[in-house]
C-alpha cells in the first residue's frame, strides 16, 4: 500500500482526477482519497515511482 500527499489537490475534481489516473495506471487498484488531508492511499501492484509518475504526468505531484 502507498500513501501521498498531494498539495495541490485542492477540491473535488482535483480527487477525481487523482483517482482516474491510477486506475489507468493499475485497473486492479483500490484508491482512497482524503480530501481533508490531501492524500491519496493506493492499494496497487505497481510500484511507488511508477504511481508518483502518473501522478506528476496528470499534475499532482507528491510531495
Amino acid at each position: 500500500m502507498h500513501e501521498f500527499q498531494l498539495p495541490d489537490m485542492t477540491c473535488g475534481h482535483c480527487a477525481g482526477m487523482v483517482s482516474q489516473t491510477l486506475q489507468m495506471t493499475d485497473p486492479q487498484s483500490k484508491v482512497q482519497v482524503d480530501m481533508a488531508n490531501r492524500t491519496v492511499t493506493v492499494q496497487s501492484t505497481e510500484d511507488r515511482a511508477t504511481l508518483a509518475e502518473a501522478l506528476t504526468e496528470a499534475g499532482y505531484p507528491p510531495a
